[in-house]
């Protein structure tokens, strides 16, 4: 559990070296997470730094912490250690959303990492002279790809703040000023990503999410361009496709990587023909040893490969519906459950539905992705009152206790009953579409200023929302991180003032964010520019739990 810096890095390759296995802790998670992460998967020893030690959950491990007790650390024999990692050995587990309201491990070895480390250097040309930024949160699957394509080919791992990841401009001027070479993005954030200036970046990776046409010819021109598909389950990343300029449609997922196979099967487990829609089901070195201490979804998950004739083969169900195009590339059509992608981060709805579920005042409640709502799809909860109606930052409030930010809704609606199926079911598609402005408990004042005027426009205009008012907040609103770096980075525009993102965070309400904008303008005083690091300042080590979740 460490803030993003050397020290995350560095306990990520003593961990490896010392024969274990490392579970990322994200110091902004609700501490009800973090401690259910911390006893499910009983861990004896905690890595961490003095800034976090007094905000995390109670526990049993051994706690110690890479700042401070580095004097005590550094008096270490450095000798060499026996090579105990296998490549069978356990090598890092990876917490994703659960269907069932708690998030679940999966177990990742060393084989598969090793060979998504030389996948990378043979399709992306990454090696020694090569600058691979780190982007991904740590707790994500995205961050090994990162990690191993780097350290793993002899290239340098570019790491900076979340602040300047989170913005548009900062990071394209992080990715000119660090001279990164190799990035991996969602799409999301490739859209607010200008090419000018980038004549260094020779491979971009879009993953995370289904990437439009659009974006891919835009950016395959002057450099590769790679489409990349895989769940965390099987280690990152199953398959790849390099994009090019000329193409019509939205790229496939591709075809699978080195010592992987892609099966495209019906409900029966028969292998469909080409253009038929069907699971998508991955065997191969990649594939995970299962779930911690689920075995029951582990045998639904991971079943025997009848198909490769080794012994013990298996094959993951991605739960993808996809479907073989003609030239051997797979296309991705949905999903056959209820999972969803929402701005690249994976989420199972049925963890959000719990925890809505259990807010006082709530009486029913379900939450849907919405893909015909403005902007990007986004979660949208429908909420059945119990009594008085709780207000939207008060379900918001209680939720944040048990589920991180990227998994709370935006959208809200208020029923007063669910509409159902003549079965008794939820009725999902008759679910009414959010429209209008949010109830969001509060009495709309106009703005007085033409500062609040100009940014209540702005935050309207983000948000879909058509009256702003000076009181309202913008996460009620339905606003989240991403759409919070638009705003900054509008704000930047504007009024050419500096922010960092988690001013917003800090004044939510158009009334408090333009006071700030304001008091800098008045005072000319603007922070200091810093666009990127390769180390961590002494300084953020002692930033407080309060500004880390914002």
């Amino acid at each position: 559990c460490a803030l993003r810096g050397p020290e995350m890095v560095v306990g990520v390759l003593g961990v490896w070296k010392a024969g274990g296995a490392y579970l990322p802790l994200d110091p902004s998670y609700p501490p009800e997470r973090l401690a259910y992460m911390l006893a499910d998967a009983r861990v004896p020893v905690l890595l961490t730094q003095e800034a976090l030690v007094r905000a995390l959950p109670a526990h049993d491990a051994r706690v110690v912490q890479l700042d401070a007790e580095w004097p005590v650390i550094a008096q270490e024999e450095d000798s060499e250690l026996p090579n105990v990692a296998l490549p069978e050995g356990l090598a890092y587990v990876i917490y994703t959303s659960g269907s069932t309201g708690r998030p679940k491990g999966t177990l990742l070895a060393h084989r598969g990492l090793v060979n998504l480390s030389r996948a990378q250097r043979d399709v992306f040309g990454v090696g020694p002279g090569s600058r691979v930024l780190q982007f991904a949160p740590w707790s994500f699957d995205a961050s090994v790809w990162e990690l191993v394509m780097a350290l793993g080919n002899g290239a340098a791992l570019v790491l900076a703040r979340q602040e300047v990841l989170a913005s548009g401009p900062e990071l394209g001027r992080l990715l000119q000023e660090e001279a990164v070479t190799h990035v991996t993005l969602p799409p999301s954030v490739l859209r607010g990503l200008k090419r000018d200036g980038l004549d260094g970046l020779r491979t971009v990776v879009a993953a995370g999410e289904a990437c439009p046409v659009e974006l891919a010819r835009a950016w395959s021109v002057g450099r590769q361009f790679v489409d990349a598909y895989g769940p965390t389950e099987t280690t990152v990343c199953a398959s790849l496709y390099v994009c090019q300029p000329e193409e019509r449609i939205a790229p496939p997922i591709g075809k699978a990587l080195p010592n992987f196979r892609l099966y495209v099967l019906d409900r029966r487990g028969e292998p469909v023909p080409v253009g038929v829609p069907g699971e998508l089901c991955v065997g191969g070195i990649g594939l995970a040893r299962g779930y911690l201490n689920r075995p029951d979804l582990t045998a639904e998950r991971f079943v025997p490969d009848p198909f490769s004739g080794e012994a013990g083969a298996r094959l993951y169900r991605t739960g993808d519906l996809v479907r073989y195009r003609p030239d051997g590339n797979v296309e991705f059509l949905g999903r056959i459950d209820d999972q969803v992608k929402v701005r690249g981060f994976r989420i199972e709805m049925g963890e959000v539905e719990v925890a809505l579920r259990e807010c006082a005042g709530v009486r029913a409640g379900v939450v849907v992705a919405r893909q015909d709502v403005p902007r990007e799809p986004r979660l949208v909860a429908y909420v059945v009152a119990e009594g008085e109606k709780p207000t939207i930052g008060e379900l918001r409030k209680q939720m944040g206790e048990r589920l991180p930010e990227y998994m709370l809704p935006t959208g809200w609606v208020f029923l007063e009953e669910l509409p159902l199926t003549p079965s008794g079911k939820v009725d999902r598609r008759n679910l009414p579409m959010p429209e209008g402005r949010p109830e969001v408990g509060t009495e709309y004042i106009a703005p007085r200023s033409e500062t609040e005027t100009r940014l209540a426009g702005i935050c309207g205009e983000l948000l879909g929302v058509e009256r702003v008012g000076v009181e309202d907040n913008f996460f009620e609103l339905g606003g989240h991180s991403l759409l919070g770096t638009q705003l900054i980075s509008r704000v930047r525009d504007v009024w050419q003032v500096e922010l960092p993102l988690r001013a917003l965070f800090e004044s939510p309400t158009v009334a408090a964010l333009a006071a700030r904008i304001d008091e800098l303008a008045a005072s000319n005083t603007q922070p200091v520019h810093m666009p990127g690091i390769v180390a961590v300042s002494r300084q953020a080590h002692r930033t407080t739990r309060s500004s880390l979740k914002k």
